[in-house]
């Protein structure tokens, strides 16, 4: 075995010496047989020639040898690589296109390939991630939709429920961060977390520690955990924070700890994580009401999701039979962290890489349609090559590893191209989870690698069995008038056209569907101004801001100094913005209406807003009045209520007047005063029942300020920021916007998804036009003869023209009536992307057909004029 080994090494590597030496072995045998003739009496030139018959050609003597050593395969493919090298290097142009083609393609899925891998297929990097589970309620108010947990219904699910190592609560909200001096401030987001969370999930601090059980009680010094890239960002990374206070929200925390890198649960956001129970009173801890927490958890051995699901749902079917009269939920669910956190973004992104295999499948067509012509062009050459002893096999190997340079080159110049825009493309989607491990590593080669194989298996070894079919020595008897072969193999790239147009069609499709989407989502009517009108949030610290009346006298102030600035025409002030989710909402009763059976209850949003809102914002009144000042005393009891509450809540109209009570301070009662208009909480949802209430009551320590202007809004954001920090430097104001971007914001994810399926549509459709350019100048030059025959026996250069045009439109015809019929089925798939737009909508598919038959008629133009311009006497005369 070690000889044979060395001797395959040998061959391999020294190549030449082993050639010459073969040469001079069979010079010996040769000269040995001669010599061997010659003593048995025959003459000289007999002996030779008897002693070549006897060895055998030396070719194929050194074949047999070649095939000894265990070589030969790796020998051929080293061939078949020169060889195709060359043949390359004679055909520039074609190689360039070939590899263009299957850069674009090869490029983009290994792009959105990574992404993939890295936000849904990368496990999550904790320990045992497949242990970690989300717990929710269910059925909260009548739906079947998830909802967060109580802290109430989390103490009993952690006293009762047995399919649990640990779980534990993490809340969230927004603070004014700055130094211990309370200089720099900025708005920023918080998690309040059990201090077992970070046990649970089996993450270890950078620096410092994480949260002991006697930090997560009320009383406790003021703890908290920086995020790494917070700690880097503010602090340059320096360890001496540790022990260093800071303040949120003009309150002092001790820094106890920093994450690791890369630390993005449940959002890269999180910049600050504090314990819930020094944060959260215990009556809101103990409240089964306030849904406002998610819940993590370890599921123990030998449980699975559905056993934990299946038995917290029991749980929490009894709890409710038990509490009839508190807002929770009628049942439970339980879901794996892994699918949770990548919810949003699951179904786009896999779209978006079947849209983009779909590019690499017309690409791949593309160049096999490519080779078809090429090999087409060479069927003399290689039926010389199966005449001088050629096998099929041997031959479209020879092929396929021509095709597989031309890949490989592709692949690498793909992998270049996906390195070089992944960072962009990620930018373009900025809620992107786990966006910290999308990178180019060694599993993107392997699946550029793969589907680069695949790409030159198929690119080659289709033309190559359609060349080779037949008895590979036909086209050196063939005619030269004779179009059988011709025909057979344009049939074939007519299929692949099919192919190609067909998928294109489907992209088209849904590129367009999805486009659409974008687009009425974008024209949504929001129900209140969003042309000119510029937002910023705010939030008033608790230690600074303790009672209403300083709340209310800040929001006074501000709301006076904002007027003052010159360009200001209307401003207002409103606890949360339209369009800005659902974000709070309230139970509540109707004064002297009829009992409800217990479990039932009523609930609307909230919102909080000053008398001028509503005029500066355009939303209209629809019966009563707006606030009035009386309604901004401390306990002022004025409500106003939108169109949707009123139809939800009063059917007969009677709203007007009507008090509401509220489980809410010692003024739970207030009178309805007015009805305004519906405003979106999310656009893509339709108008929740809303109620609002007086914000300079100070029941609303929080709001954005919005402001309106005759010139350009956006100049004021620096005025009026000037103003809010003479009133108090140590607040920040965030997310200054204006409500155009706040909308292109909300709309983002869907302009994304839309414009990326219509940018690989667009390039399908030039790689199937680029197809059919060339399947009918290649039709053009097989039936030049034919052409030049019927011009001489009288037919117009219209005829001509009809018939090869139609020839070149069939493909095209049945490729878009079955991407038209596949485009149905795929917008069914993806109706959950579409917002106002049904995935059969007439419009979308006409035009889809529309433009596909006037591209597919561009591209077979020329070639047909071009067919007549044929001189019938030259077409005649040519081979």
């Amino acid at each position: 075995m070690i000889r044979e080994l060395l001797m395959c090494l040998r061959a391999i590597f020294r190549r030449k010496s082993v050639e010459f030496e073969l040469d001079e072995e069979l010079r010996f045998h040769y000269q040995q047989q001669v010599e061997k003739l010659l003593k048995a009496g025959l003459p000289l030139d007999a002996s030779r020639r008897k002693a070549r018959l006897i060895i055998g050609g030396a070719e194929q003597v050194k074949e047999q040898c070649r095939d000894a050593r265990g070589v030969r395969v790796l020998e051929n493919v080293a061939q078949d690589l020169r060889f195709g090298l060359r043949a390359l290097g004679k055909s520039p142009g074609f190689a360039a296109v070939a590899i263009l083609t299957l850069a674009l393609g090869i490029g983009a899925n290994t792009a959105l390939f990574t992404i993939v891998h890295g936000v849904l297929l990368t496990p999550l990097p904790f320990p045992r991630p497949d242990r970690l589970v989300n717990l929710w309620e269910r059925e909260v108010i009548g739906t079947g939709s998830f909802n967060v947990v109580s802290g109430g219904v989390f103490a009993d699910w952690q006293k009762q429920a047995a399919s649990f190592e640990q779980m534990a609560l993490i809340g969230e909200d927004k603070v004014n961060l700055s130094d211990d001096r309370g200089s720099l401030p900025e708005s920023i987001e918080i998690r309040q977390c059990s201090y077992n969370l970070f046990s649970i999930l089996g993450v270890q601090p950078a620096l410092g520690r994480f949260f002991a059980e006697q930090d997560d009680r009320r009383g406790a010094p003021a703890t908290v955990v920086l995020s790494n890239a917070l700690w880097k960002r503010r602090y340059a990374g320096d360890p001496g924070i540790l022990g260093k206070t800071i303040l949120l929200d003009s309150e002092k925390y001790a820094v106890v700890g920093i994450l690791p890198p890369g630390f993005d649960y449940p959002s890269a956001r999180a910049q600050v994580w504090l314990p819930v129970r020094h944060q959260v009173s215990e009556l809101d801890m103990r409240n089964r009401g306030n849904h406002r927490f998610f819940v993590v958890a370890r599921l123990k051995d030998g449980i699975s999701v559905a056993q934990a699901s299946s038995a917290l749902d029991g749980l929490q079917q009894r709890l409710h039979l038990e509490f009839p009269d508190e807002l929770m939920g009628k049942g439970a669910h339980v879901s794996p962290l892994s699918e949770d956190v990548v919810r949003a973004v699951k179904e786009p992104l896999y779209v978006l890489m079947g849209a983009v295999l779909s590019v690499l499948l017309i690409a791949c067509l593309n160049v096999a349609n490519l080779f078809m012509a090429r090999v087409t062009a060479r069927r003399r050459e290689i039926a010389l090559r199966a005449a001088l002893g050629g096998s099929r096999w041997r031959i479209i190997q020879e092929q396929v590893s021509e095709s597989l340079l031309l890949t490989f080159a592709g692949g690498v110049s793909g992998a270049l191209l996906a390195w070089t825009t992944l960072d962009w493309l990620v930018s373009l989607q900025e809620n992107l989870p786990r966006a910290n491990t999308i990178h180019v590593d060694g599993v993107a080669l392997a699946f550029t690698f793969a589907i680069s194989v695949f790409c030159g298996v198929v690119a080659g070894l289709l033309p190559a069995l359609a060349v080779t079919r037949k008895e590979l020595v036909g086209p050196l008897k063939e005619e030269t008038r004779s179009m059988a072969g011709g025909r057979g193999r344009a049939r074939l790239r007519k299929v692949l056209l099919t192919v190609e147009v067909a998928l294109t069609v489907v992209l088209l499709v849904g590129g367009g569907l999805m486009l659409k989407g974008f687009r009425e989502l974008r024209s949504v009517k929001m129900g209140c101004a969003t042309d000119n009108v510029l937002t910023m949030g705010f939030t008033l610290p608790d230690a600074t801001y303790p009672t209403r009346p300083e709340i209310a006298a800040f929001l006074e102030r501000l709301l006076a100094r904002a007027r003052t600035l010159p360009g200001v025409r209307q401003v207002g002030i409103v606890s949360v913005l339209p369009g800005a989710g659902h974000y709070m909402d309230n139970t509540f009763e109707i004064a002297g209406a009829p009992p409800r059976r217990p479990g039932q209850f009523l609930n609307a949003v909230v919102r909080g807003a000053d008398p001028n809102y509503f005029t500066m914002m355009d939303i209209p009144l629809k019966q009563g009045r707006f606030f009035q000042d009386s309604d901004h005393r401390e306990h002022g009891n004025g409500a106003v209520i939108t169109e949707s509450m009123a139809r939800q809540f009063f059917p007969a109209g009677d709203a007007i007047g009507k008090t509401l009570i509220i489980s809410w301070d010692e003024s739970p009662r207030f009178t309805i005063v007015g009805i305004v208009g519906d405003v979106l909480s999310d656009l893509d949802r339709p108008p929740e029942p809303t109620m609002y209430f007086p914000i300079n009551s100070g029941r609303f320590g929080y709001g954005s300020l919005v402001v309106r202007s005759s010139q350009e809004v956006t100049a004021l954001a620096l005025p009026i920021q000037k103003q809010i920090a003479a009133l108090n430097p140590n607040i920040a104001v965030s997310d200054i916007l204006t409500m155009e971007q706040r909308m292109g914001i909300s709309s983002a994810t869907s302009r994304f998804d839309a414009l990326l399926v219509l940018l690989f549509a667009v390039l399908g459709l030039m790689l199937a036009a680029v197809g059919l350019y060339g399947l009918l100048s290649y039709l053009v030059t097989e039936r030049t003869n034919e052409i030049g025959i019927r011009m001489a026996l009288g037919a117009q250069r219209s005829q001509v023209m009809r018939i090869l045009f139609l020839d070149g439109l069939r493909p095209t015809g049945l490729g878009l009536l079955l991407g038209l019929l596949a485009g149905g089925v795929c917008g069914q798939l993806i109706r959950t992307l579409l917002f106002g737009v049904e995935p059969s909508d007439p419009t979308i598919f006409a035009a889809v057909a529309a433009v596909v038959l006037l591209i597919s008629a561009g591209a077979c133009s020329y070639p047909a004029w071009r067919a007549t311009r044929v001189d019938p006497m030259t077409a005649l005369r040519c081979e």
